[in-house]
């Protein structure tokens, strides 16, 4: 039996690189991954290719021959700190116009499904306390990167209505793992070093996604009959407060917490002054998923738990330290 030809974008990404690794792993599968970087270290039998930005004239011809299958994981992701005086335009060109370029080639190359990877910012920026996103729900993007994800999800529909090829999308929550980065790895840092936090106090609800997870859902999404041209929410399926979230770390962590109980309204106080509202709202707002469908549809529920999850990306951050 021929093996199934995989092209993922962004392999040397935090997910990319991860699914890839794990696709190798599996030997079922003929592996392409384009990346500006050939020195990275991916698995040996994966086909490397030197890429260029992603636009919406970039040449892909040769990345997609005999393609039965690409995941999409390269976008120009959201940033705390914004710099350019347009990001919208800029998102647009990388996540949208880049996006729907690549797709409009996979489709005329004769692949049969693009899985997206999109965003939960797509449904919006928080929940109300007891309810959570759906996949099917109306979509509510606020900010720049959420609006260029749906955009991108929007042509991709158009896409797949009038060719042959299935498009998946699967929008994630914040994602960790061994090898996180920015806030993440932020938190880790702070708690490893015992530095007192004020977030003892907080009450909220947050879906998380552990790596392995979100590539497992990839994973399934593959070839799944169910998954053509559906939306998937994913999420470890438990959610947790800013206060529970920090103390799970850092036990996986060997640390104590020093978490200090400031009232959440005196924070957001401040955090407002300093014109920081968004970061308030993800440390003290709610944000919760419901994977039904992905159990309705794929039978698929996370096969790691939080703790499990918390604890390899803790470990990971351990040995960078000793190294």
């Amino acid at each position: 039996m021929s093996s199934v030809s995989i092209l993922v974008t962004g392999g040397s990404g935090f997910l990319g690189g991860a699914l890839i690794k794990h696709l190798a792993k599996a030997r079922e599968y003929s592996l392409t991954a384009p990346v500006r970087d050939l020195g990275v270290t991916l698995p040996p039998d994966v086909r490397l290719l030197p890429t260029t930005d992603l636009n919406e004239v970039t040449d892909w011809h040769l990345a997609l021959v005999n393609i039965d299958i690409v995941v999409h994981t390269a976008a120009r992701v959201h940033v705390m700190k914004e710099t350019v005086a347009d990001p919208l335009s800029v998102f647009r060109a990388v996540n949208v116009n880049g996006t729907l370029n690549l797709a409009r080639q996979a489709a005329a190359a004769g692949v049969k499904r693009f899985v997206f990877i999109s965003s939960i910012k797509v449904n919006g920026e928080f929940t109300r306390p007891g309810e959570a996103f759906t996949a099917d729900e109306l979509p509510a993007p606020i900010d720049p990167y959420g609006i260029s994800k749906f955009e991108a999800e929007q042509g991709l529909r158009e896409l797949s209505a009038a060719t042959a090829m299935d498009v998946v999308i699967i929008r994630p929550v914040l994602v960790y793992g061994p090898g996180v980065k920015a806030n993440f790895l932020s938190m880790m840092r702070w708690l490893y070093k015992g530095i007192p936090l004020p977030f003892g106090a907080v009450q909220n609800r947050r879906s998380l996604i552990s790596l392995d997870n979100l590539v497992d859902l990839i994973v399934t999404c593959l070839d799944h009959p169910a998954a053509a041209n559906q939306t998937f929410l994913a999420s470890d399926g438990e959610d947790v407060s800013t206060t529970e979230l920090l103390r799970k770390l850092a036990t996986s962590l060997g640390k104590s917490a020093r978490l200090l109980p400031v009232p959440v309204w005196l924070m957001s106080g401040v955090a407002a002054m300093l014109g920081k509202r968004a970061l308030a709202q993800r440390l003290f707002g709610n944000l919760q998923v419901d994977l039904g469908k992905n159990q309705q549809l794929l039978g698929w529920t996370p096969p790691v738990s939080l703790d499990h999850g918390l604890s390899l990306t803790a470990q990971s951050f351990l040995d960078s330290r000793k190294s």
